[in-house]
């Protein structure tokens, strides 16, 4: 199946404010609840450890991340980092909430963060949860070799590939939208509004979930990006929280070459391919 960058209605200028925030409050709470991005705890906390990084940027970070769940994660890995979140259009109530239920070991950036020239006091191992997707080849490009440029690591992981079996579950989302749209918090009544009085939001995640799907890198596409930045190691692979699942996060990381002598091992080999 070949990647299709279409358009996202979440991304759109006139997309209302509740409906855009609605989006991601959901897909925040999916990945918290499900734990969608514990299987990468392993491969980040081995690229920190090889960098020696101890300050992480988050670009992308919409709604707030993944990193409230994965900072104790890292810590059983023997790894305690500082976490900044950045986005090009910064959420800051969302971000306020993620610092405030971290007790501050999570901070934000408040102005807007551009992921392909991130300003020079912003240093730090850079991350990408569930956003590279957003990005068109140049863009993800540049993304990347904004990184190498300034001599950070750079890891980006997307929950999920770009199979037929993550766009038929993607079928069932106006069904756990309706089911679940009260029990997120923060509560918002304009998720209810959107939800129920007016049901978009069911159909809009709907539309904007299929279409990250087929946004998504493969792994060859991920190598492909990476041509010509040779003085980084690269590795990009797969991971999956369940082995059994044909379902599986896709990741790419990169690390400078003094910083390590091999490419990150991508942990458990059994979960990985390559």
């Amino acid at each position: 199946m070949r990647r299709m960058h279409l358009i996202e209605i979440a991304d759109l200028a006139w997309c209302p404010r509740g409906i855009r925030r609605g989006v991601g409050d959901f897909c925040r709470f999916l990945v918290e609840v499900s734990g969608a991005f514990n299987p990468v705890a392993p491969l980040v906390a081995e690229a920190l450890r090889r960098t020696g990084a101890r300050r992480v940027l988050d670009l992308g970070s919409g709604a707030g991340g993944p990193w409230p769940g994965l900072r104790p994660r890292l810590r059983r890995h023997g790894i305690d980092v500082a976490v900044c979140l950045s986005d090009c259009r910064p959420d800051l109530k969302a971000f306020e909430r993620v610092s405030r239920l971290t007790e501050g070991a999570i901070t934000y950036r408040t102005e807007p963060v551009d992921a392909t020239r991130v300003p020079d006091d912003l240093p730090g191992f850079r991350t990408m949860f569930d956003a590279f997707h957003h990005l068109r080849p140049e863009q993800a490009r540049a993304m990347l070799a904004d990184a190498v440029a300034k001599g950070e690591g750079v890891g980006v992981f997307e929950c999920g590939d770009r199979s037929p079996l993550l766009l038929l579950g993607a079928l069932g989302m106006p069904l756990r939208v309706v089911v679940l749209a009260p029990f997120i918090r923060p509560f918002r009544w304009s998720r209810l509004f959107w939800t129920y009085l007016v049901p978009a939001l069911p159909l809009v995640l709907l539309f904007d979930v299929i279409v990250s799907c087929l946004r998504i890198y493969s792994v060859p596409e991920l190598r492909e990006l990476t041509a010509g930045l040779d003085r980084y190691h690269w590795d990009a692979g797969t991971v999956r929280k369940i082995k059994w699942l044909p379902i599986a996060n896709t990741y790419l990381i990169g690390v400078p070459r003094e910083k390590g002598a091999e490419p990150a091992a991508g942990g458990d080999p059994r979960l990985t391919e390559r």
